[in-house]
């Protein structure tokens, strides 16, 4: 039986169909890079202190209203208390100066009643300015991204289920529009309760956009050109999107104007819909043979190539005899040679995500300026992209994955070591890590796509995704732990680097190989042994494979 990649042959494999597709699904999924990270610029909290009331104090006492406090060696003014109004009220019209007739150090202090003053410098506004999330409502900063993190868990999740069952293109436009519609309702909160309930809803799509945009491009693509599309093309577009993000921040520095920026453009992909075709491989697996080949045939046009009197002769007879396979998500774990797959996957994709956002957080500090610090962040993504298209390409994938993320683990580890007269050493070796989790993120998605059948692929891709996003979740709370050791955080990512290295290796190999159609195709897990005879040396290992079933 002729499997779906032969069977469309004759298309040829970089065809104006094959371009056509490969651009509009990469521009689909730049509105990711603008969601993914738009809270480094929404949630920032610009600096702040006090309001001083505008009574009738003198000069002095109007200048060392608010306190000073020191922050990492540096003299600041405090951000969240002031000195009791009323006692220096008293004091400036008894005539004494503050530092001479009165010792600031013995005065009583009190919280920002008449609320905070924030600097214009970087921000006209933020939510955090809007809403006051500030000294002791700042945990809701903390509990905001966690909950747009648990939005692009679920969504993930869910997408994957639904775009098994009703296909690629709905659940892809789909999440496309909750992205755009929701981000354009943010602009209209009123309170921080109702901006997170929405972030929420608009997490669901994002991310979801993302995977259906991959899977589709996965199945419609074939040879070289889907890796160049799984790897290099879809993270590229996502980057594309992450680098315009403080481009777009910059010009437009209040959090209402950004959002609106970041929604408005998505109504140009609406004509999308009538450009992009559903997958083929898909509809054959769901026995619409007729709208798959009706897929092939347009393809055939606009490649200017002639396509057979029956394109999928096998197919079309499995359909009329009413053989139609039936999976569901227990089909991950149902066996034991999938089972664990899947979980070898889950590990690698936690650890990936994990590191990916817990060092894009971090290296967002680099620099003085944010909009410099999220930029430096993005473009290291581009050479890393690369590097994961031509390994790809050229290598096999489990020892490209286990590589990479033994280099994120060795950079973390060796951070500890740097002197601190050495920072910027420290800095290369974390942008060092970043590239190399940002590799690995690049080839674990692809790779996993090209693991499982056409009935579970979008299912496996979509519930790897979300237990990823679980390492997502965690990241925020993990970099906060540098503030009891200072290299816990890298010691933590570095270690379930090496973990998922080492269980990366015994993941069955995909490189060279057709995309499995079937459970019963799906490719199988390699293990060495090594027989050995009593009294004599060991054999040359033999390669053994287990059934998938």
């Amino acid at each position: 039986m002729k499997n779906y990649a032969d069977s469309v042959a004759f298309l040829g494999q970089c065809g104006r169909f094959q371009q056509v597709m490969f651009f509009l699904l990469c521009a689909s999924i730049v509105p990711n890079g603008f969601g993914a990270f738009t809270l480094v610029f929404l949630t920032d909290t610009p600096s702040h202190h006090c309001v001083v009331p505008d009574f009738n104090l003198t000069e002095d006492w109007h200048k060392t209203l608010i306190p000073i406090e020191v922050v990492n060696g540096k003299e600041q003014l405090s951000r969240c208390s002031r000195f009791r109004l009323d006692v220096v009220r008293n004091l400036s019209a008894q005539g004494l100066i503050p530092g001479r007739d009165v010792n600031l150090t013995d005065l009583e202090q009190e919280g920002c009643v008449d609320g905070w003053s924030y600097s214009r410098d970087i921000y006209q506004s933020t939510i955090v300015s809007e809403f006051d999330l500030v000294c002791s409502e700042q945990w809701k900063l903390t509990f905001i991204s966690t909950v747009f993190f648990v939005g692009v868990l679920l969504g993930s999740f869910f997408s994957g289920l639904l775009s098994d069952r009703f296909g690629r293109k709905p659940v892809l436009f789909a999440t496309m529009a909750i992205q755009m519609i929701f981000t354009f309702i943010q602009v209209f909160s009123t309170s921080w309760v109702m901006f997170t309930v929405l972030l929420f809803i608009n997490g669901l799509g994002q991310m979801s956009n993302f995977v259906a945009a991959l899977v589709l491009g996965t199945e419609i693509l074939t040879g070289n050109l889907r890796v160049l599309y799984s790897s290099l093309g879809s993270c590229l577009s996502f980057t594309i999107g992450y680098m315009l993000l403080p481009l777009c921040a910059y010009f437009l520095r209040d959090w209402k104007s950004l959002l609106l920026s970041l929604s408005l453009p998505c109504l140009a992909y609406l004509p999308l819909w009538w450009l992009i075709p559903e997958s083929p491989r898909w509809l054959l697996t769901q026995g619409r043979v007729e709208e798959a080949e009706s897929v092939v045939r347009k393809a055939a046009k606009w490649n200017k190539v002639q396509a057979p009197t029956v394109i999928f002769q096998e197919y079309s007879v499995n359909n009329k005899t009413g053989t139609k396979e039936h999976h569901n998500a227990l089909d991950l774990l149902r066996t034991s040679s999938i089972r664990i797959t899947t979980l070898i996957l889950f590990l690698v994709t936690f650890s990936t995500c994990t590191g990916y956002y817990g060092l894009s957080l971090n290296t967002s500090q680099l620099h003085a300026d944010p909009y410099m610090s999220c930029f430096i962040s993005a473009v290291v993504e581009v050479p890393a992209y690369i590097t994961g298209w031509l390994a790809l390409r050229f290598f096999p994938r489990r020892l490209s994955i286990s590589f990479t993320l033994l280099l994120e683990a060795v950079s973390l580890f060796l951070i500890q070591l740097v002197p601190q007269r050495l920072s910027n050493l420290s800095i290369a070796l974390e942008m060092l890590a970043k590239y190399a989790v940002t590799v690995t993120f690049s080839m674990a998605f692809a790779a996993t796509a090209e693991l499982y059948p056409t009935l579970l692929r979008n299912t496996a891709v979509g519930i790897c995704s979300t237990v990823g996003r679980l390492g997502n979740c965690i990241a925020p709370f993990l970099i906060t732990l540098n503030i009891y050791l200072l290299n816990l955080p890298n010691n933590i990512m570095g270690t379930l680097a090496v973990v998922s290295a080492f269980a990366a290796l015994f993941l069955p190999e995909s490189f060279g190989r057709p995309l499995p159609e079937t459970i019963q195709q799906m490719h199988k897990r390699e293990r060495i042994k090594c027989p050995c005879i009593p009294g004599k040396k060991p054999r040359i290992p033999v390669v053994l494979q287990d059934s998938p079933l």
